[in-house]
C-alpha cells in the first residue's frame, strides 16, 4: 500500500526504433512523496542513441529533433551516455529508498528502458531498473479507478475520446484534460514534461482509491 511517505519515482521515455524493440533517447523522472513532494528531478539525453543520425530518422517525434538540439546548446538539457544515466538513476533510487517504479503504460517504459540496456550493452546487462524496484502502472489503475466514474465517461463520450469499440481512452493526455478541465492541453512528447503531468494523475488515482494494488504484474 501507498502510503504519505512512501517514495515512487515516476518516469518517461521518448523512443527511436519501433513499438517492438523501442531504443530510449530521452528519459525523464522524478523521485516523490506523496507527503513531501518532489525530492529529485532529472531530464537526460542518451548520448548513445541520439547523435546516431541512422537510429535517429525513425523516433517517433522526429520533428522534435531540431528543438532539443537547441535546448541542449542552451544547457536547458543534460546530454550523457546510457551508463552515466543508469548510474544516476539508480543513485537516485538508493538516496531516497525508492522500490516503486511508475509509468503511464508502464509496459512500454519497461520494455523500452531494457531493450536499450541490451541495445548497448550487447546483452551483457540486461535490465535497467535496479533489482528490487518494482513497476506501478498508471494506465491500469486508471482503468480500474475511471471505468466507473460517471464525470469521466461524459467527457470522453462527449469528445468522442472512444476506442474502436466505442470505450473510454485512458492515454495520459485525455485524463490530464479531464483533471485540468482543459480540453485544449496536449502532451509534450518529452521525457520531465511528461513525467510532471503523469505524477498528477498518479496522485489523483491513488488518492482516489487508497487500497489500490497499481503493480504491473499484479494478478
Amino acid at each position: 500500500m501507498i502510503t504519505e511517505s512512501t517514495p515512487i519515482i515516476m518516469i518517461d521515455t521518448e523512443t527511436t526504433n519501433d513499438i517492438d524493440t523501442p531504443i530510449v533517447y530521452d528519459v525523464g523522472y522524478q523521485i516523490f512523496t506523496l507527503g513531501g513532494g518532489v525530492l529529485c528531478e532529472r531530464s537526460f539525453v542518451n548520448s548513445d542513441v541520439f547523435f546516431d543520425d541512422a537510429l535517429m530518422q525513425s523516433a517517433y517525434f522526429a520533428e522534435k529533433i531540431p528543438m532539443y538540439l537547441e535546448e541542449i546548446s542552451a544547457g536547458k538539457r543534460i546530454i550523457k551516455n546510457w551508463a552515466s544515466i543508469k548510474r544516476q538513476l539508480a543513485q537516485d533510487c538508493r538516496r531516497f529508498g525508492v522500490k516503486i517504479a511508475c509509468a503511464h503504460n508502464a509496459l512500454f517504459d519497461n520494455r523500452a528502458l531494457n531493450t536499450t540496456q541490451r541495445y548497448i550493452t550487447s546483452s551483457k546487462y540486461r535490465y535497467f531498473l535496479p533489482y528490487g524496484v518494482e513497476w506501478w502502472d498508471t494506465l491500469k489503475m486508471a482503468r480500474k479507478i475511471l471505468k466507473s466514474d460517471e464525470n469521466y465517461g461524459e467527457f470522453c463520450y462527449s469528445h468522442d475520446y472512444l476506442t474502436k469499440k466505442g470505450q473510454r481512452r485512458y492515454t495520459a493526455e485525455i485524463i490530464y484534460q479531464w483533471l485540468k478541465n482543459d480540453e485544449k492541453f496536449t502532451e509534450s512528447h518529452t521525457g520531465l514534461e511528461d513525467v510532471k503531468i503523469e505524477r498528477e494523475i498518479f496522485e489523483y488515482l491513488i488518492r482516489a482509491e487508497k487500497e489500490i494494488d497499481g503493480r504491473l504484474w499484479a494478478k
